[in-house]
Order: C-alpha cells, then structure tokens, then sequence
C-alpha cells in the first residue's frame, strides 16, 4: 500500500499523555476529512491501546510509547502502538472480553474489545520482557471529492 503521508511520535507512558496521543493522532488523521464517527472511533481505539501501555507494559514505572501514523492510498489509516514494556504472556487470553490482569481491581478488561469494535483490524505482536506492538487499521468513507 502507498503511503501517502506518515507522522511518529515518542512519549512517556503517563496518564497525561493518552490524551495527547489520541488528540495527536486525530488531527493528523483530519487531512482525510473523516466523518465525526469515524474521528471518535480512531480517538477512542487509540486511548485504549495508549492506556494498555501505560497501566500494563510499565506497571509501577515510566517508559516510552512509540506512536506511528500512517496514511495510506484509499483513505486508509495504519496506527502502530508500540512500546518496549513487560510484554503479554498470551495474547489470545488478554484479548478475551473481561479478561484482565487486574482482578477486583479498577480495570474492566475490554481494551482490546474496544479497539476491535473501532477498527477494521487490530494486530497485536508481543514478547515477555521485550514489549508489544498494536496495529490498528481502519478504512474511513471515500470523501465526496474521491467520488
């Protein structure tokens, strides 16, 4: 696929910075003129997978989170989540709805459905003790212009 256009990002996996990731990447994503819908969908999947990084890859400590933006021919969006933290032992199990590493605890265990429902594919790459990469694609609607 053609990239059309790409932006990276580096950042410490603090609480704060979810939000900039995800008001970063949606602005970015706004040269393609998506829908209000499809705008919140992107917001909303990349908070999930930007709050994963920093609840669960760095646990009680700082690290960084590695966010890349790619724009591809036909309106499509790549988003590669990555960071360098503890790594998931089985990720079919992490991507169960309601599983969580976090039982009694705040934590509901939908992240991964959330990203899933938001996307048109989500692909997840990891490795204990060596971090785990989350790639979201998703197709937004043909611009009238591109009709």
């Amino acid at each position: 696929m053609k990239i059309i256009n790409e932006m990276s990002v580096e950042l410490e996996s603090r609480s704060v910075n979810e939000a900039f990731a995800r008001t970063a990447v949606s602005s970015f994503v706004s040269q393609l003129d998506p829908t209000v819908a499809e705008l919140n969908e992107i917001r909303t999947a990349v908070s999930e997978a930007v709050t994963n990084c920093v609840v669960h890859a760095y646990r009680d400590t700082i690290g960084k989170i590695y966010l890349n933006v790619r724009i591809t021919e036909n309106n499509t969006v790549i988003i590669r989540i990555r960071d360098k933290g503890c790594g998931i032992e089985n990720i079919k199990q992490a991507m169960e709805p309601l599983y969580t590493t976090d039982p009694g605890g705040e934590r509901a265990g939908l992240g991964f459905a959330v990203m899933q429902s938001f996307s048109d594919d989500v692909k997840v790459r990891s490795s204990l003790s060596r971090g785990t990469t989350i790639t979201l694609t998703k197709k937004l609607s043909p611009r009238i212009s591109d009709v």
